[in-house]
C-alpha cells in the first residue's frame, strides 16, 4: 500500500471524505492544476493535519475544519509555500497570521458548537475566521484595520463562505447591544480581561485570549462557573498585545 493510500485510510480522513460533492467542484474550479499537482497538495494537506494532531489537537471537527480550508488562500503570495508548514506569517500592517497549531490550540479551546455566536477580535488575513465557520453558526470578526478588513472580506467571498462578518471597529470598544456572544476569541494579549468583553459574554460563555500569566505568555480561557469567572491555561503562546483604538493609517 502506498503513502497516500495508508494516510487516507485512517478513520480521520475517512470523515473528510463526506464533504459535499459541490465543495469539492468549487475547489476544482479554483485551479488550473494537473490532478498529480492536486493530488501532491492532498497529500500535503494530509500531512498537515496529521501533524496538528500528533501535536495533541484531537477534536475531530476542529481538525476537519483545518483540512478543508485552504491556509494557502490567506498567506501572503509570496509565503505561499509555507503555508502547511506550523510558522507564523508576516501579513500587512505590520501583523503576522499565527501559526496553524496556536490557531488550532485556541479554537480548540473555544470547545465551538453548532448554533453558538462566536465573536472573534483581530480578523487579520481571515483564515481563523473561515475556520471558526466551519464550525458554528455564525462569526463576527472585528478588526482595526481598514485594509485587512477589505482582504480578509475578499478572501472569504471568494470562498463562498458566508457566515462571517467582517467590520473595521475597536475590538475592545464594542457596544454592549452587539452580544451575547457564546464565545469570544481574542487574537492578541490583554493585561487582563476587560469588562468591555465580559458585556458581551453570554452567560455560559467562554473566551480565549492571550495574557502574561507569571511572567510568560500564555493561551488562557475564562469561563463563567457559579463563583464567577473562572481561568484556565491552556498552552504556551506568543501573541502581539491588542491595541486599542481604530489605526490611523492603512
Amino acid at each position: 500500500m502506498g503513502k497516500s493510500a495508508s494516510l487516507a485510510a485512517l478513520p480521520l480522513f475517512s470523515l473528510f471524505r463526506t464533504e459535499p460533492a459541490a465543495a469539492v467542484a468549487r475547489s476544482a474550479l479554483m485551479t488550473d492544476e494537473t490532478p498529480a499537482v492536486q493530488a501532491e497538495a492532498a497529500q500535503a494537506k494530509m500531512e498537515f493535519v496529521l501533524r496538528l494532531r500528533a501535536r495533541g489537537i484531537s477534536d475531530v471537527n476542529v481538525l476537519r475544519a483545518l483540512e478543508i480550508i485552504p491556509r494557502e488562500s490567506f498567506a501572503p503570495h509570496r509565503y505561499r509555500d509555507l503555508a502547511l508548514r506550523d510558522v507564523a506569517l508576516p501579513i500587512a500592517c505590520g501583523q503576522m497570521m499565527q501559526e496553524p497549531l496556536l490557531v488550532a490550540r485556541m479554537i480548540e479551546a473555544l470547545r465551538v458548537e453548532q448554533g453558538q455566536k462566536v465573536l472573534e477580535i483581530g480578523a487579520g488575513s481571515g483564515y481563523a475566521s473561515a475556520v471558526l465557520a466551519r464550525l458554528t453558526q455564525g462569526v463576527t470578526s472585528v478588526e482595526r484595520f481598514q485594509s485587512l478588513v477589505t482582504a480578509a472580506r475578499t478572501r472569504l467571498d471568494a470562498l463562498g463562505i458566508a457566515n462571517v462578518t467582517v467590520i473595521h471597529a475597536d475590538g475592545l470598544a464594542l457596544p454592549p447591544d452587539m452580544g451575547p456572544f457564546d464565545r469570544i476569541l481574542v487574537h492578541g494579549r490583554l493585561d487582563t480581561l476587560p469588562d468591555s468583553l465580559i458585556c458581551l459574554l453570554a452567560e455560559e460563555g467562554c473566551v480565549v485570549a492571550g495574557l502574561m500569566s507569571e511572567g510568560a505568555p500564555r493561551i488562557v480561557r475564562w469561563r463563567h462557573a457559579p463563583d464567577g469567572l473562572m481561568q484556565d491555561s491552556i498552552c504556551e503562546g506568543r501573541l502581539q498585545r491588542l491595541i486599542p483604538g481604530l489605526a490611523a493609517v492603512l
